[in-house]
């Protein structure tokens, strides 16, 4: 991407901007929620928002039921 440079005014050439994805595991995903049964303390230990964690879950077809019963 090439952008204007504020303080110059020349075109500079920038890779990556914005946040990079976590791509957290799936197996760290389950693991952790098992192990703590609470997504906040999940998210937590992985470094990630909970909101995160649901989302990583739909885009697997799993409940968060179904991953915490599993645990048992």
């Amino acid at each position: 991407m090439i952008v204007k440079c504020p303080h110059c005014g020349k075109e500079v050439s920038v890779n990556g901007l914005g946040r990079k994805p976590l791509n957290i595991p799936l197996k760290n995903v389950l693991e952790s929620l098992q192990a703590y049964r609470s997504v906040a303390a999940a998210a937590e230990e992985l470094g990630c928002s909970p909101s995160y964690l649901f989302g990583v879950l739909k885009a697997n077809g799993l409940k968060l039921k179904e991953v915490i019963k599993k645990g048992k």
